[in-house]
């Protein structure tokens, strides 16, 4: 298998302020499009059962194990597949809750895979938990694994630690955002550009009020501000070093509790990056950058219908096409919600050009909307011939939406 090379590209001035301009461009045209071009993704004729796919991989909770739930896959030197994944242990479920990152391997494709491996722990750090991890594959070819940190309510913020033996053993870990502050980078999210240069995306909600150290759930008491503020940190040194682009996103509405929420980013083929948040307004909402991920666009709705929940994209390799995985039907009014699953069902999958342009009708990859149950933060992994998807499920009998992690493998002829 082929090593990814860290070659850094110089783009002319000239295609860097004709970037730009296309991305202001998108922006001033964006919501005249979305209303006019773009169809919903999400009505009941533009959906159909996907055929094609397996289920290779399932990891239910179990007594001492409440919850196992997002990772990220990245191919190894040998050719076998690597997957981290967030697992719980002791009796809680919630976010804040004791987690660990687990490893394991398949040699075949994702079609089986090893038992668990544990590569850390919150005792480590003494802090409160591990968990949404990504990979990435480093400029000299180590393996970089991102993964946030959980100190306290006033402190949460993504790691990086390096492997240069295909990670068997790993660096001490090194901070790659500089100031405290609870920010929430979402699992299989850090990117590389074209030009090299790596980009971090990550939410930040702010501290409402005064709470002590012990606080249980600052969260769930909305002490913290759920209203989102997205924000990207650079690195131009393959992660020795990063800072904050000057550009961010705030969504200019008055009717939103959520504010923009779990960012993703990927770039297109003409080097504008398309950034993508999870809202409570009914869409993932969308903004653009021209020069890199230092100023951005102003965020406005996508053509992608949402609840508030997380969509994730990434382009199939060799093509200038994108597959997006999400949730599409909104939490509107008197649509009925269910307490395990809510509305973070059915996960759907659709291919497209980008921001623009014909998109195919939305396929059923798992769920049904009269089902109490939630599929959500998927991981996209592209191997030779098929696609992985690892994502977190969760029913009555798993007590929560998030509280198991499957693996599921598709035929990349479902795609063309």
């Amino acid at each position: 298998m082929k090593t990814l090379q860290f070659r850094p590209v110089r783009r002319p001035l000239r295609r860097q302020s004709i970037a730009w301009s296309l991305a202001r461009l998108l922006a001033g045209f964006h919501f005249f499009l979305t209303a006019t071009v773009a169809t919903s993704l999400a009505g009941p004729n533009e959906t159909s059962q996907v055929t094609g796919s397996r289920l290779m991989l399932d990891i239910p909770p179990s007594p001492g194990n409440p919850r196992n739930s997002e990772g990220a896959f990245l191919e190894l030197k040998d050719g076998r597949i690597l997957f981290i994944y967030s697992r719980f242990e002791g009796k809680s479920s919630s976010d804040h809750a004791k987690a660990r990152l687990a490893k394991r391997y398949s040699s075949d494709g994702g079609e089986t895979w090893s038992d668990d491996t544990i590569l850390t722990t919150p005792e480590e750090d003494q802090v409160m938990n591990v968990m949404d991890v990504s990979l990435l594959r480093m400029g000299n070819g180590d393996i970089g694994m991102f993964y946030n940190l959980r100190r306290s309510w006033r402190d949460m913020r993504l790691q990086l630690r390096r492997s240069s033996d295909e990670g068997l053993t790993w660096s001490e870990p090194m901070q790659c955002i500089p100031v405290a502050g609870y920010w929430v980078v979402l699992n299989d999210r850090i990117v590389r550009l074209s030009s090299g240069r790596l980009v971090l995306p990550a939410v930040l909600h702010r501290q409402r009020m005064d709470f002590t150290p012990a606080e249980p759930d600052a969260w769930g008491s909305e002490k913290i501000d759920r209203r989102g503020v997205a924000f990207f940190f650079l690195s131009d040194d393959d992660g020795r070093t990063w800072r904050e682009a000057p550009g961010f996103g705030t969504i200019p509405v008055p009717h939103t509790k959520s504010g923009l929420q779990e960012t993703g980013v990927v770039e297109l083929l003409n080097g504008v990056l398309w950034a993508w948040n999870r809202t409570d307004l009914g869409r993932q909402y969308e903004f653009f950058s021209g020069d890199g991920g230092e100023t951005w666009s102003q965020p406005g709705p996508s053509r992608f219908t949402s609840p508030r929940s997380p969509m994730s994209i990434k382009r199939i390799p060799n093509t200038d096409r994108f597959l997006a995985i999400w949730n599409p039907a909104p939490n509107y009014e008197t649509r009925p919600i269910k307490p395990i699953g809510g509305d973070r069902t059915p996960l759907v999958g659709a291919i497209g050009p980008g921001p623009f342009g014909a998109w195919t009708p939305a396929y059923v990859i798992e769920g049904q909307d009269d089902v109490d149950a939630g599929y959500h933060y998927t991981a996209i992994h592209f191997t030779k011939d098929a696609v992985l998807l690892a994502y977190c499920a969760g029913n009555a009998q798993d007590k929560g939406g998030l509280n198991r992690v499957r693996i599921r493998k598709m035929s990349l002829s479902l795609f063309k």
